[in-house]
Parts: C-alpha cells; sequence; structure tokens
C-alpha cells in the first residue's frame, strides 16, 4: 500500500461514511443531523472533509436541498458497501431472527406485481414474522437504479433491460398477456376473434413502471390509457371495454371481478420479472425477506 493510500485511509472513519449516506439518501443536511444524532455544523465540517478526501464536491447546493454530483452517485453502492462490511465485522455473531424483528425493508415493484405477491406476501410475515413490515415503491428502471444506488431501497422487482454493473439481476417468474372482458358483455363469450380484440375499444395501463415500450399496439382500438392495471380491471369490470392484461393478475381477480380472461388470438408477449439488488452487499435480512417474496410469487 503506498504512502498516499494509507494517508487516505487515515483521514477517513466510519462517521464520514454515515455522513455521506445519509446525505445521498436525504438530500438535506438538517435530516441528515436529525437522523445521526450530530448538529448541522458537525454535518457541513464533515461534508468538508468528504469533499477534501474525494477531490469532489460531492453535493451542490439547490433550492430543494443538496443534488449529488455524478462522483457521488457512483461512490454510494461502494460506501454502502463499505458500511455493510463494517457492521458483519462489528456483528460477527449477529443474525437475522425474522420471529423477533422488527425490521422495515423498503423495495420498488411495479404495480401489477404488488397486486399479485402482496397479500401472499402479508399472510407468510403474519405467520413468521409478525413484527416485520415493509413499503412498496415504484417508478421507472433508472428511478428505482438510484433508489438503490442511494440506499434508499432495499431490493427492487421489475422488468429490467439489460445487466448495470454493481448490481445482480435474477429471473422471479415469467407470465404472458390475455385478454379480459366482464362476464356478460354483449359480443365476447368464452373466446375472441382478431376482429373483436382489435375493434372493441381498449383500456390500456401506460406506465413506464408497469409495461415495456414493446407491449404497445397501435393498430388496436384504444378508448382510454390509465395509469395501473387495477384501474384498468375495474373499468373493464363495469363496462363493454376490452383491455390485454398480465394473465396471472387477470386471473387472481377474475372471480372477484367477475371477468371473463381469454386467449389473445394473436401470440402473446411475455413478461420477465426478475429481483434487481446491490452486489458486494451481504444482509441475512434481505437474503430472507427475498425468500419470502419468491414464495408469495410460487417460485
Amino acid at each position: 500500500m503506498s504512502d498516499i493510500d494509507a494517508n487516505k485511509l487515515r483521514r477517513l472513519d466510519g462517521g464520514l461514511l454515515l455522513v455521506f449516506r445519509e446525505l445521498l439518501r436525504t438530500g438535506r443536511a438538517s435530516t441528515t443531523a436529525e437522523r445521526l444524532g450530530l448538529s448541522q455544523p458537525a454535518i457541513s465540517h464533515a461534508l468538508t472533509r468528504l469533499r477534501d478526501l474525494f477531490d469532489d464536491p460531492l453535493f451542490v447546493r439547490r433550492p430543494h436541498g443538496f443534488e449529488p454530483t455524478r462522483r457521488a452517485l457512483e461512490l454510494g453502492p461502494q460506501v454502502e458497501a463499505l458500511i455493510a462490511l463494517a457492521d458483519a465485522a462489528l456483528n460477527l455473531d449477529a443474525s437475522f431472527d425474522p420471529a423477533r424483528s422488527t425490521r422495515h425493508f423498503q423495495f420498488g415493484a411495479p404495480e401489477f406485481v404488488t397486486a399479485l405477491i402482496g397479500a401472499a406476501l402479508l399472510d407468510r410475515l403474519k405467520a413468521t414474522a409478525p413484527g416485520v413490515t415493509f413499503a412498496i415503491g415504484h417508478g421507472t428502471e433508472d428511478e428505482v437504479v438510484r433508489a438503490l444506488k442511494t440506499g434508499q431501497g432495499d431490493f427492487a422487482i421489475g422488468r429490467f433491460g439489460g445487466a448495470r454493473p454493481g448490481f445482480v439481476v435474477e429471473p422471479l417468474f415469467e407470465d404472458a398477456y390475455a385478454a379480459v372482458v366482464r362476464r356478460g358483455h354483449p359480443t365476447i363469450d368464452g373466446g375472441l376473434s382478431n376482429a373483436a380484440w382489435r375493434d372493441t375499444g381498449h383500456i390500456y395501463a401506460y406506465n413506464l413502471s408497469e409495461v415495456g415500450e414493446a407491449d404497445e399496439d397501435r393498430s388496436i382500438r384504444m378508448l382510454a390509457a390509465v395509469p395501473q392495471w387495477l384501474s384498468v380491471l375495474l373499468m373493464v369490470a363495469s363496462t363493454d371495454a376490452i383491455a390485454t392484461v398480465p394473465r396471472r393478475l387477470a386471473e387472481r381477480h377474475a372471480a372477484m371481478l367477475g371477468l371473463q380472461v381469454l386467449d389473445l388470438p394473436v401470440a402473446p408477449n411475455t413478461i420477465t420479472v426478475s429481483l434487481m439488488r446491490r452486489t458486494g452487499v451481504s444482509d441475512p435480512g434481505v437474503d430472507w425477506f427475498l425468500d419470502q417474496v419468491r414464495a408469495a410469487a410460487g417460485v
């Protein structure tokens, strides 16, 4: 190790890493100070040290708070990994006990996945980990990745594109599209012709957190586009409209909403739903929670 490296390591301490992480998560010095039990001058002093250590402004003051620089965003996953490794070293005998845990997990997922696995996930937690809670947010792939980089999410579920450096992506389940109309529809009963599928007015779920760009078919007659799949199902259940939706979601809610789930008259697009988490971060709690997610998804 060079003298320069040794000098930098001597200047870096766990407190600076915690200040960096909280500023990246919250973008506010006051919130960071409150969470870490420090004064705002102490946060300002720590930021000065961080800027000197990394030779970068790291956070630029804006009217809404501190905005991270590109360098700060790149450092985010590495700082998270350093904090996790330090915590593991200081707690070698610690393990995650779901029966006694009161941990709150945060992750991103599309609404159609939440509606598909949410109830089963709650049932599993009630049976094995009554003190564990979770919160789900949703956004575009880039927004989800940013949340993971800044430590605002433990993992993410979604329809992700190619591999991303610093992240592990693994398939969770496969699905395909099907058509739904209400029971008692005046022209569609038990089967679906190509003409009926294209000419009956469609309701779309159009939100980049919910669909892929390749899913849109401009040759289909559209009546409306709404942000979420459950809104689509509810609207179809009480009108003569049709929708093309993820099959597993449709089958889960068909009986309750009085819907027919029909095969498409064309080859349906497939849907690959995956799990994504940061590399280099060991967390028995997240490992356990992901097992519950897989079980809730039926895999």
